[in-house]
């Protein structure tokens, strides 16, 4: 017992001069570590040469234990910084294997010496070197392959009201179809890209618009959109069951957008064989790969709005995204927001493609919406906010504002004033515009803001503005079995005629009579060049119908077809069937001739080089126009007759087949009729006297 006890204190005494080395030593090193970092920070250390070859030793196996341990972690060479920092880690990996021994003491000394002096050096060139170039040893940085730019074009309207267009460019120089993912997401949103990748879209355009343009107040926009939800989509060639590609893809972005695109079926998609080229790079003419769709009923809302903002890079905290206030914006006459993505040329020699996604906002202030009688506007009176810096991550923000029309400051007065001036063609018109460059702190001011102010000089003009190309839809007859829908296309050029492609897209339900079609212009027929016609299926496909008209100078061209209204079935019926039922828009797709190119002043003073023909670019640019959709009353069964039907139903349930039940169920026990009051009488008198009862 003794012995054992002898040998419990031998062992913690062992124990206890175990853990006093280890802590002694760990202390020691420590501070050797801290005397080689005080060693390389000063200029002329006082120390001995011991001490310097201690701490010049331990910071050598630090640094290079460090930059070992990097260099084993990194498994991409291409993420190592530089072959220069390879090397260095090398070098110094050498010298540690190739450190003399500690007999040679001498040369050994002298080489910490220098060493030392060598890393003092460069400390106090560093001190007077900028922070950004502190790192000689990482690369250069490299061109960015994306690059982010947005604007806001704001363009007083004859009507009085504010038009406002938000232009949102993403660039990004990738290849979404290589055999490799894309992981890496810059600027570019990472949930559409994937979706790209995966379903090999060329092309994907997609609006939700609340309202109806009125062209004849205010003009032609600049990216026009139908009412309701509208998608077309270009798949790549690769594809192989483009029908199964397209409903996946819009059940995804159904869930993306917050959208009601998964209703998109084969009942509402069309083929189109000529309309809807590509407006990107390509020479893809095979209309298999097409779809186009529209949902006239979509209803636009907040929750829509959300996550659009969400795929810019600065999403709503900074640059012009700050405006987009919700209540503000559907707070007014017309409200659309789009997404267009494309192929573009990367540069003006167009040697390479880089992918485009374009985000768009187009909306308009009603002017008596305000509840003002003030004809003022200022960006904090239209969105409740004003500009206070750019977007970090963009190459380039702007606000331009539309001073064609007030060259002399008589129609409205603009303020804070800018010196920038911009002239572009846009929509075949040249127009002129002040810039405001949010990239230069100039242009906030003192006061760190930016808020335009528009105020009207000149009284408001009710005149009707005649665009050279517009379009109109309604539909004639009565009752609910057959009726007519005239398409008027409006051609307000007054010397010069062109073609535009029609297109029609009707329900199954409204069932086409084709051989009615009639085209006429200033009541002659006017006979189409081309016409494509695809029959519906009921409950399967819509009614297609392309065609090529000319359109005559300063002329009306109607086009009418007759069509017979089907009996639904009644779980094809919508919840509110009395309110009808909307039929798409038509689209209007021509080559307008350029307001420039229509200017025959011979009295103006100009170049004469620049008066004989119109400059190629400027004579005719591409429109499209949408019109109104259609509101169509079905036959529909009173649906209050199953209500009737139930009750009476019920009633006669519960009162015959009540009663019956009641019969068969209930037991039935006869009962002796009650004695008389006399009797009742005689009875307690003779049971007091005890004789029997009666």
């Amino acid at each position: 017992m003794a012995a054992h006890k002898c040998n419990i204190i031998m062992l913690a005494f062992v124990l206890c001069g175990l853990t006093y080395v280890f802590v002694r030593a760990d202390i020691e090193d420590t501070n050797h570590v801290k005397d080689a970092e005080s060693g390389a920070v000063d200029i002329a250390p006082k120390t001995n040469i011991g001490a310097s070859l201690q701490s010049t030793k331990t910071e050598d196996q630090t640094q290079a234990a460090e930059e070992e341990r990097q260099w084993e972690a990194e498994t991409n060479p291409a993420d190592a910084p530089s072959d220069n920092k390879a090397d260095h880690v090398h070098d110094t990996m050498q010298h540690l294997a190739s450190r003399p021994a500690p007999y040679a003491k001498d040369q050994t000394q002298e080489a910490a010496e220098e060493e030392r002096q060598w890393e003092a050096t460069e400390v106090k060139e560093a001190d007077h070197v900028p922070d950004t170039m502190q790192t000689p040893d990482v690369p250069p940085p490299t061109p960015a392959k994306d690059q982010f730019q947005e604007e806001l074009v704001i363009r007083p309207l004859h009507s009085g009201d504010i038009y406002a267009s938000f232009q949102f460019r993403t660039m990004w120089d990738t290849d979404f179809l290589r055999g490799s993912k894309v992981s890496h997401y810059r600027l570019f949103p990472k949930s559409l890209g994937q979706v790209i990748s995966k379903f090999s879209v060329r092309e994907l355009h997609i609006s939700f618009t609340q309202g109806y343009w009125r062209t004849m107040q205010w003009g032609q926009p600049f990216l026009p959109s139908p009412p309701g939800a509208e998608l077309w989509v270009w798949f790549q060639d690769t594809v192989t069951d483009v029908d199964d590609a397209w409903k996946e893809l819009t059940n995804v972005l159904s869930g993306i957008f917050c959208a009601s695109l998964n209703f998109i079926d084969s009942t509402n998609t069309v083929q189109p064989s000529a309309s809807f080229k590509p407006l990107g790079l390509g020479n893809v003419t095979d209309q298999r790969f097409l779809r186009y769709a529209v949902l006239p009923r979509e209803i636009v809302c907040t929750e829509n709005l959300t996550p659009w903002k969400k795929l810019l890079p600065c999403g709503s905290k900074a640059g012009l995204a700050v405006l987009m206030k919700s209540e503000k914006l559907f707070h007014s006459s017309f409200h659309s927001q789009a997404l267009h993505f494309r192929p573009v040329c990367q540069d003006w020699k167009c040697k390479s493609t880089v992918w485009e996604l374009r985000q768009t906002l187009n909306v308009v202030f009603d002017l008596h919406t305000s509840g003002q009688g003030k004809r003022e506007w200022s960006l904090f009176k239209m969105f409740s906010r004003t500009l206070t810096e750019a977007c970090p991550l963009a190459s380039s923000s702007k606000v331009y504002v539309d001073v064609t029309d007030n060259p002399q400051g008589e129609l409205f007065e603009l303020s804070p004033t800018t010196p920038l001036l911009s002239q572009a063609v846009v929509l075949g018109d040249r127009r002129t515009y002040s810039v405001y460059d949010l990239t230069n702190q100039a242009t906030f001011g003192q006061t760190r803001s930016l808020n335009m102010l528009l105020r009207w000089r000149a009284a408001e003009s009710g005149d009707m503005l005649r665009p050279l190309l517009h379009g109109e839809r309604y539909v004639a007859g009565y009752g609910l079995q057959t009726g007519e829908i005239h398409t008027l296309m409006y051609n307000n050029h007054p010397y010069r005629a062109f073609p535009v492609l029609l297109l029609d897209t009707v329900p199954w339900y409204l069932r086409l009579y084709i051989h009615t079609l009639t085209v006429s212009s200033k009541g002659r027929d006017n006979k189409p060049s081309y016409i494509h016609y695809q029959p519906s299926k009921d409950r399967l496909r819509p009614h297609l119908l392309e065609m090529l008209v000319q359109l005559p100078p300063n002329s009306v061209t109607e086009v009418t077809v007759q069509f017979e209204r089907a009996l639904l079935k009644w779980t094809e019926y919508t919840p509110d069937p009395n309110h009808g039922f909307y039929v798409g828009s038509s689209v209007i797709s021509a080559l307008v001739p350029s307001v420039v190119a229509m200017d025959t002043n011979s009295t103006r003073e100009c170049p004469l080089f620049s008066s004989f023909f119109p400059c190629k670019e400027e004579s005719s640019y591409f429109m499209r126009v949408y019109t109104e959709p259609l509101l169509v009353n079905l036959p529909t069964p009173d649906f209050s007759m199953p209500y009737n039907v139930i009750c009476l139903t019920c009633t006669v349930v519960a009162v015959g087949y009540g009663s019956l039940y009641n019969l068969l169920t209930r037991t039935f026990q006869v009962e002796e009729p009650s004695p008389g009051l006399a009797k009742r009488l005689a009875n307690i008198i003779r049971r007091l006297r005890g004789v029997p009862l009666l």
